[in-house]
């Protein structure tokens, strides 16, 4: 007896017809869309501010609009956490357009993951700013299991873990007990796969040169064959685009994980126990997977306004472009300083992107960026504007900015905080609403680190080539609230044993040279043939508080892939 789940989003702001395309692509028992990231529930939270009544992904409910029909008709269910702050509204919302439409469906949701309240009243005599906006536990999949065994056809939840959108359908489905810890793991590795939509059918893989350009121009989303022992084959519908491989898949599992143990509300995951082997053209077969006791700590995740910030560009163009740059550092920390309130916090980065001799305008130029931040929105508004605008006749030759400053716009801050799974009372709001409380999981064990695993023995010795360590290895990374975890894989076994080796903890901080003052872990699973680097605080305080040139850390593996090393001809 097999489950057949899709994936149809992988953030709010996915492809709008990637629902339509599921649905009518071919078989699917389930279709799931993750809308959430820790900036969306930012985003949410700042929209719920301007109305009560939203805080949930309006892109599903158009998409619904569009799509439930077809979905009752092929008898395919609707799981998302496009609830985001607001399950019940958009659960009520869903029942409205229903009726409207005359289609007979059940929407059920799920509660308890907002602490908003009982979070702020615990930091209330924390400084003005630092309440949180939005302060929301990380879910687990029993709640859904509740309300798709009670017979609902759409179910909405707000904060869950992604996982958590199919761990639910295959427990309810299959009668998994909470304590069938392997069969759970198991559905957690297929919903990490699934969770960012194409990125497991070859969206933003690290050799998607090897494939047809063709093939990923427009990447059909993700579906896992669900056995009933919680082991799965990866795939896609027949003849949609994009490429369901061993590469694709391991690069989606290193995404964003830590170490051999992915703790989560419901089951602790073993990295190290998952098995991949190509079972066909674009299916991949996932197996061995191995769960433990969830820990007995739910994350939260804390987002709040940390402040105003603003930012301009200044263009740099033909020689000296050090002393350009020198002269406009000078210029603005004068001209802030005699405006009597700089901001709290200035970052200047200059990227020297100019060439000598250029044959063109743009590559004889270098960027300089100019960010400030500060508490009082003054300090980063008109005045910094003025002061950056007013330097357009008195600056360095040749000043200007690809575009003038703005106004300046609040950034928010992401924490997690944990707080003792059975201080949260998560409820199923089945259809007919009746509401039917999810017990917390009766056994936890403290989370702890695996035993080092042995490390393959090291190629012989031969020449070497200075070469970029992409051409022998992939990479996959991400963001988890300040920090950026860094998935490397080997091709081939031989590949694994230099790698293992040579791409220390050392080694990786001499090739990100950001990250040599800030605390490196490197986590080993032979399995996959791959390292994973979590490198803490490169992101500050989190994606939405913008603290690097790229804030989610989306493309550091790849600036990894491109650094140069001394790789073993042989390997070349």
């Amino acid at each position: 007896m097999t489950l057949r789940i899709g994936n149809a989003s992988g953030f709010y702001g996915d492809r709008f017809d990637a629902v339509r395309e599921m649905l009518t692509g071919g078989e699917l028992d389930v279709l799931t869309g993750d809308y959430l990231a820790e900036l969306t529930m930012l985003i949410l939270a700042r929209d719920r501010l301007k109305d009560p009544a939203a805080g949930y992904a309006r892109t599903f409910l158009r998409q619904m609009e569009e799509c439930l029909g077809l979905a009752h008709e092929r008898s395919v269910k609707i799981v998302t956490n496009a609830g985001g702050l607001n399950p019940a509204g958009l659960a009520g919302r869903l029942r409205e357009l229903a009726e409207r439409l005359g289609i007979p469906v059940r929407v059920a949701h799920v509660e308890g993951d907002d602490l908003t309240a009982s979070l702020s009243r615990a930091l209330a005599s924390a400084p003005a700013g630092d309440a949180p906006l939005a302060a929301h536990a990380y879910l687990g999949g029993f709640g859904i299991a509740a309300c798709l065994r009670a017979g609902a056809d759409v179910v909405v939840t707000g904060r869950v873990t992604d996982a958590a959108l199919v761990t639910g359908p295959a427990a309810a489905h299959f009668g998994w007990r909470p304590e069938e810890y392997d069969r759970l793991a198991g559905a957690v590795v297929a919903g990490h796969v699934l969770e960012c939509g194409a990125q497991a059918t070859g969206g933003n893989y690290a050799f998607f040169a090897d494939h047809a350009l063709d093939r990923l121009r427009h990447p059909g989303f993700p579906l896992a064959e669900i056995h009933e022992d919680g082991s799965c084959v990866i795939t896609k519908h027949p003849g949609s685009g994009g490429v369901v491989d061993v590469g694709t898949v391991t690069a989606q599992l290193l995404y964003e994980t830590g170490g051999a143990r992915y703790a989560g509300p419901d089951v602790t995951t073993r990295l190290d126990t998952v098995r991949l082997g190509q079972d066909g053209p674009d299916r991949v077969r996932v197996e061995g997977v191995r769960g433990e006791a969830p820990p007995p700590a739910l994350k939260v995740g804390l987002n709040r306004l940390g402040g105003f910030r603003n930012e301009v560009t200044f263009v740099l163009t033909g020689l000296d472009i050090e002393r350009k740059a020198e002269l406009v550092r000078q210029q603005m920390r004068d001209a802030l300083g005699s405006a009597g309130s700089p901001p709290g916090e200035v970052r200047w980065d200059l990227v020297r992107t100019d060439r000598a001799d250029a044959g063109t305008e743009e590559t004889a130029s270098a960027l300089l960026r100019l960010v400030v931040r500060d508490r009082d929105p003054r300090a980063v508004g008109r005045v910094f504007s003025g002061s950056a605008v007013e330097l357009a006749l008195a600056g360095y030759p040749g000043f200007h900015m690809p575009a003038p400053p703005g106004k300046g716009a609040p950034y928010g801050v992401f924490e997690a905080v944990y707080v003792p799974q059975d201080a949260v009372e998560q409820v199923a709001v089945l259809h007919d609403g009746r509401r039917v409380a999810v017990p917390p999981p009766e056994e936890t064990h403290a989370l702890e680190d695996v035993e080092r695993p042995p490390l393959p023995d090291p190629l012989p010795d031969g020449p070497t080539r200075r070469a970029p360590l992409g051409l022998v290895a992939g990479a996959r990374s991400g963001d988890k609230g300040g920090d950026a975890n860094v998935g490397v894989w080997a091709r081939s076994e031989q590949g694994w044993r230099w790698l293992a080796h040579a791409l220390t903890t050392e080694t990786f901080r001499q090739l990100v040279p950001e990250s040599r003052t800030l605390a490196v872990e490197r986590h080993v699973l032979p399995d996959l043939r791959a390292l994973n680097f979590v490198v803490r605080g490169i992101l500050g305080e989190g994606a939405a508080a913008q603290h690097r040139f790229d804030p989610q850390a989306k493309a550091l593996g790849e600036w990894l892939r491109s650094r140069h090393l001394d790789i073993p001809e042989a390997l070349l």
